[in-house]
C-alpha cells in the first residue's frame, strides 16, 4: 500500500519523480560538496566547543581545584565517544545512503514502535536546537553590549527569520552563506590553541578579572558519581554529529563517500578543538568565573586582551546564532522520510525548485519561534531541555546497528558490531544520566513531549491506513467507464466571464444548466428579473434555473439543487463550474466579493460533486491605439 501511495501523493501534488540524465546532472550544482556539508551540517557541533568544555568545568568546580583536575580525562571519554559515534554513522551512510540515520536503522532493526521514538527525538532535539543556538548568539552579543539585552527576543526573532530565509533558497545556498563564518570560527579556536600551547603562563587574565569564581572549596575527593555527571554534560558537545547521516541525499554524488568525508573531518576537527581546549584549561589553571565564557579566558589567556580576543569572542557570536542551520539540512530531510512512510502529512515529502522542503523548513522556523517566544529569548530556560532527545537517537541507532552488523556477512562485522555496543552503552549511560540530572530543570517536559509525539505519528498513520482502505490503494482498480456528465453554472448577471463560463460548460459534459440564486426580498426579485429577461434575448443554448433563497445564503440553494440533481440521476457524473475574475495585479484581489470561494466551499462540503473553478484572467489596461491596431 505504501508504495502506491506514494504514486498517489506524487500524481496528486504535482510532485515530479526523480530526475535522471541531464535533469539530474542540472540538480547537482544544488546539492553539497563535503567542504559545504561542513558549513551547512556541522554549525551545531561546531559551536559546541563554546559550551561543551565549560560544562565539564562547571560540574567539575563543584569538587575544587581537585575536581578540576579531571578535565581532560573528562574530555578524552568524551572524545573516545565521539570518535566511536563518528565510525558508527560512517556505517550507517553507507548502510543507508537514502539519509534518515537513527531513524533508518531503528524502522530496518529495532521495529515500527522503537524508529518512532527516535524520530521523535530527533525531531525535539533539532528543534531545540534551533532555539538554543539562537538564544545563545543572541545573550554572547548582549553580553557584549549590554545595551541589546531588553530587545533580545527580537533579535533572536531576526536571526531565525535570516536562517530560515537563506535555507529556503536552497542548502547549497546556506553553506555558501555559513561558509566564511565557520572558517573563521575554526581557523580562531585552532589558533588560539596552538599558541596558547606555547605560553607557559596566561598572557593576561583581563577578562576574568572583578569577577566572582564559582569554584568550591575544601573538597579533595572526586566521585564517581560527579564524572559520570560531568561526562553526560560535556557530551552536549556531540549534538550535530547524527546531522550528516540525517541529510545524506543533500550531498552531491557519489553522495555516501561525500557525506562519509564530511562527517570524518568534523569529527576530527571537534575532537581536536575539545581536547585542545581541556588542554589549555589545564596548562593556565582557569576556573570558572560568573559572567564570563571559559572560551573567552582561554582565548584572554592564549591571544591577549587584543584584537585577536574580539575576533574570537566575534565568531564565537555569529556561530552560535548560526548553529541552527544544521537542524535545516537535518530536520526537513527526516521530515520526508517520515512523511513517505505515512507518519507526518505528505506535504513534507514534497521538494521544491533547489532541492529544498520548503514545507520542512518553514514548520522548523514556526515550531522554533514558538519556542522562542514561550523563553523569551533566555537561553537557560531552553538548555536544561536540550541534548536528551539526541542521545535517545543515538543509543537506538548503536543498538540497530549491533543488530545490522550480526545480521551482515561482511567481514570485520564482529569487530563493528563491538564498536556500536560500546557505543550504545556509552550514550545510553549518559542518556539515563542527563535525565536524571536535569529532569527537574524541565527535562521532564520531554519526557512528556516525546510520548505525545509518537502518539502523533501514529494517529497520522492511522489516517493514511484508512484512506488507503477507502481508496483501495495496492488492489486493482474497475475499469473506468464513461457517464453522462451535467455541468452546473452559478450565474448572477451576463458579462463576457458568462459567456466563457458556458462556453466552457458545454466543451467539458454532454449537458449544462445555468443556475441563479433568487432572494426573497424585493431586491433580490428585481435582479431576476431582469437577468431572466436578458437571458430570454441572448438565448444562448442554456437554461436557466432560478433557485429561490428563503435567506440572504448565496451556498445553501446551489447545494440543495446539486444534491436533488445526484438522486434523480445516479448514474450522471455532476460537476460545478465556477467562474471567477483573476485581476491583473495582486492588490486587486481584495476588491472581489469571494463569491466564487464561499460556493466552493459549501460545495465541497455537502455533495460528492465535482468542483471547477474557471479562472477569467484581466490582463492590463490598453490604449486606444493598441485596440485600434488589433481591429486592423
Amino acid at each position: 500500500m505504501s508504495m502506491l501511495g506514494n504514486t498517489e501523493q506524487c500524481a496528486g501534488t504535482g510532485e515530479e519523480p526523480p530526475d535522471t540524465g541531464a535533469a539530474a546532472g542540472g540538480e547537482e550544482r544544488h546539492r553539497l560538496t563535503a567542504v559545504q556539508g561542513l558549513a551547512a551540517l556541522s554549525l551545531d557541533a561546531m559551536a559546541s566547543v563554546a559550551y561543551g568544555p565549560e560544562s565539564v568545568v562547571l560540574v567539575l568546580a563543584a569538587a575544587g581545584a581537585h575536581g578540576l583536575g579531571f578535565t581532560l580525562p573528562v574530555t578524552l571519554a568524551i572524545a573516545v565517544l565521539l570518535a566511536v559515534l563518528v565510525a558508527s554513522y560512517r556505517q550507517v551512510i553507507a548502510a543507508f545512503p537514502d539519509g534518515g540515520g537513527s531513524y533508518a536503522v531503528a524502522r530496518r532493526h529495532l521495529g515500527r514502535r522503537a524508529s518512532l521514538v527516535t524520530a521523535a527525538s530527533l525531531v525535539l532535539d533539532y528543534v531545540l536546537n534551533v532555539a538554543v543556538s539562537v538564544t545563545a548568539g543572541v545573550a554572547a552579543l548582549t553580553s557584549a553590549v549590554p545595551s541589546l539585552y531588553p530587545h533580545r527576543l527580537w533579535l533572536c526573532l531576526a536571526v531565525l527569520v535570516l536562517v530560515t530565509a537563506v535555507n529556503l533558497r536552497g542548502i547549497v545556498e546556506s553553506a555558501k552563506a555559513f561558509l566564511v563564518p565557520t572558517a573563521v570560527f575554526v581557523g580562531s579556536i585552532l589558533a588560539l590553541i596552538v599558541v596558547g600551547l606555547f605560553r607557559s603562563a596566561p598572557v593576561s587574565t583581563e577578562a576574568a578579572a572583578g569577577h566572582a569564581s564559582v569554584l568550591a572549596g575544601g573538597a579533595t575527593s572526586v566521585g564517581a558519581l560527579l564524572l559520570l555527571k560531568a561526562f553526560a554534560a560535556g557530551c552536549s558537545a556531540l549534538t550535530g554529529v547524527e546531522a550528516v547521516a540525517n541529510a545524506v541525499p543533500t550531498f552531491r554524488a557519489p553522495a555516501t563517500r561525500r557525506a562519509q568525508r564530511t562527517e570524518v573531518a568534523l569529527g576530527a576537527l571537534l575532537g581536536l578543538m575539545l581536547i585542545g581546549l581541556s588542554v589549555l584549561i589545564g596548562r593556565f589553571h582557569l576556573q570558572p568565573v560568573e559572567g564570563v565564557t571559559v572560551l573567552a579566558q582561554l582565548a584572554d589567556a592564549s591571544l591577549g586582551h587584543t584584537w585577536a580576543f574580539y575576533v574570537v569572542q566575534s565568531a564565537t557570536v555569529v556561530l552560535l546564532a548560526l548553529a541552527a542551520n544544521t537542524s535545516f539540512g537535518g530536520l526537513p530531510v527526516l521530515m520526508s522520510l517520515l512523511a513517505r512512510d505515512n507518519y507526518l502529512p505528505h506535504v513534507f515529502a514534497l521538494k521544491a525548485d533547489r532541492q529544498v522542503h520548503r514545507h520542512g523548513v518553514l514548520a522548523l522556523g514556526a515550531v522554533s519561534a514558538l519556542l522562542l517566544v514561550f523563553s523569551g529569548g533566555d537561553v537557560n530556560t531552553l538548555v536544561p531541555l536540550f541534548a536528551i532527545g539526541v542521545f535517545v537517537g543515538f543509543t537506538l541507532c548503536q543498538v540497530g546497528m549491533v543488530r545490522h552488523w550480526r545480521q551482515s556477512r561482511a567481514p570485520g562485522r564482529r569487530g563493528k558490531a563491538f564498536l556500536s555496543g560500546f557505543g550504545a552503552l556509552l550514550t545510553g549511560v549518559a542518556t539515563l544520566v542527563v535525565t536524571a540530572t536535569k529532569f527537574t530543570e524541565g527535562a521532564w517536559l520531554i519526557a512528556l513531549a516525546l510520548p505525545l509525539l509518537v502518539l502523533a505519528f501514529e494517529t497520522v498513520h492511522r489516517a493514511y491506513a484508512r484512506i488507503g482502505e477507502r481508496l483501495e490503494l495496492g488492489r486493482v482498480p474497475e475499469p473506468p467507464r464513461r457517464c453522462h456528465s451535467l455541468v452546473v453554472v452559478p450565474v448572477s448577471s451576463l458579462s463576457r466571464l458568462t459567456s466563457k463560463a458556458l462556453t466552457a460548460a458545454v466543451s467539458l459534459g454532454d449537458e449544462a444548466v445555468a443556475v441563479t440564486v433568487v432572494h426573497a426580498d424585493a431586491e433580490g426579485r428585481r435582479s431576476a428579473e431582469s437577468l431572466r429577461r436578458d437571458w430570454e434575448l441572448w438565448n444562448p443554448g442554456v437554461a436557466l434555473v432560478e433557485l429561490p433563497a428563503p435567506s440572504r445564503s448565496l451556498g445553501r440553494p446551489v447545494v440543495d439543487y446539486v444534491r436533488e440533481l445526484t438522486a434523480r440521476r445516479p448514474d450522471h457524473r455532476i460537476t460545478v463550474l465556477i467562474p471567477e475574475v483573476e485581476p491583473a495585479r495582486l492588490w486587486q484581489r481584495l476588491l472581489q466579493n469571494q463569491r466564487g470561494a464561499v460556493l466552493a466551499h459549501a460545495v465541497r462540503r455537502d455533495t460528492d460533486a465535482v468542483i471547477c473553478r474557471l479562472r477569467f484572467r484581466i490582463g492590463p489596461a490598453r490604449s486606444a491605439e493598441e485596440l485600434a491596431d488589433m481591429r486592423r
